[in-house]
Formats: C-alpha cells, sequence, structure tokens
C-alpha cells in the first residue's frame, strides 16, 4: 500500500504566521491556488479512496484536488495546541523560543494542548485501520502535523528532525511487502519549491 499524503493549501492563519491546531480556519486565495495545481497529479496517480480531516482547510483541498467521495474524520484533525491557537509564530518565539522549539519537537505540549504522543497515536491509529482494507494508493488530505506523525511511526523519523511540511505538497510512503515502510517523495509540488513552508 502507497500513502499519499496531501497538506491541505495554505490558510489564512498560515500566511498570518499564526498557530491553528484544531481551529475551523478556511483557505487563503494563494491556498485555493496551491490546491488547483495538485490536481492533475493526484488524478494521475488515481487514489483507491481517501480519507481526511473534517477541519474547513482541509475539506476545501479535499475538493479542488478531485478527492473522489473523502471519509472526513476527527481522527485526522491537526494536533490541538490549546492556549497556543490563533498566536504568532514570532510571538511565541520571543516569549519562549525553548518552549516552541520543544513543541516542534514533540516533547512539550502547549498549556492546554495535546501531548505528541496522544496525537500521533491518535492518527497512526486511523491509519493503520485503514491499512485491514486493500488499497493500493490511500490519499490521506490532513495536516503538517499529521503527516509528521506519520513519517515517525511509519519510517522513524522524529519530529526534530522533519522540516515543516509544505502547503498542498504531497509525500509518499510504500508500506508492505515484506519490507520496512520507505519514504518515496516528501514535499513534492508541482510547480516549484518551498524551503519556507509555514509550521
Amino acid at each position: 500500500m502507497r500513502l499519499l499524503l496531501v497538506r491541505h493549501g495554505q490558510s489564512e492563519w498560515n500566511a498570518e504566521r499564526r498557530l491553528q491546531g484544531q481551529a475551523d480556519i478556511g483557505l487563503s486565495e494563494l491556498g485555493k491556488a496551491q490546491a488547483n495545481a495538485l490536481r492533475p497529479v493526484i488524478e494521475d496517480i488515481a487514489p483507491c479512496r481517501t480519507i481526511a480531516s473534517d477541519l474547513k482547510r482541509v475539506r476545501e483541498t479535499a475538493t479542488r484536488i478531485g478527492a473522489e467521495a473523502p471519509r472526513f474524520t476527527r481522527g485526522l484533525r491537526e494536533i490541538d495546541v490549546g492556549d497556543w491557537s490563533g498566536r504568532s509564530i514570532d510571538e511565541l518565539l520571543s516569549e519562549d523560543e525553548a518552549a516552541y522549539q520543544g513543541w516542534r519537537a514533540g516533547t512539550i505540549a502547549p498549556p492546554g494542548g495535546e501531548a505528541w504522543d496522544d496525537f500521533a497515536a491518535r492518527v497512526t491509529g486511523v491509519v493503520e485501520a485503514e491499512q485491514l482494507r486493500d488499497c493500493r494508493n490511500l490519499l490521506i488530505v490532513c495536516h503538517g502535523g499529521v503527516i509528521r506523525a506519520l513519517l515517525q511511526r511509519f519510517i522513524g523519523l522524529q519530529p526534530a528532525h522533519i522540516i515543516p511540511v509544505a502547503p498542498a505538497s504531497l509525500t509518499a510512503l510504500r508500506l508492505g511487502n515484506g519490507r520496512p515502510a520507505r519514504l518515496e517523495l516528501f514535499n513534492y509540488l508541482p510547480d516549484g519549491l518551498e524551503f519556507g513552508a509555514p509550521d
């Protein structure tokens, strides 16, 4: 089975460098264009089915990339950032850079937020249940944190060693056939490179 992991396009809060977590924020105009650009790539791959986060920015992305009959689930929502929801990254860095970097590394939870291990267990549980159903190319439309959690679970990359996932990018993991999981593609964008992706 191949996992096709698509992060939602740029949201209105991504554009402002504000943390979202589970806040239900829509796509920016750029985010809509980014998702539209990825559509031909997804159509060429022809996924057998789609699962997706139920948050607005992911729903919009799933529609724009042409996902057929996605099953939306709360289980694939982004990590809950608690009291940090809506706060700017720059503000958090200036207040306590060590805490912010610890959160990015999965070792610290924001006040009122979700612990990384609980979050990773939640999202990997959803994907592992899908492995029981036959599917060659499973499309998962989700969030950057979800993709990082799946990279940790399936190929052992710790969160501290993964750069931010680019908006409306494609990452692919190959699972099964008696081999270790393999990373086939990371942060693919159909129209260029992104080295400054937002968290």
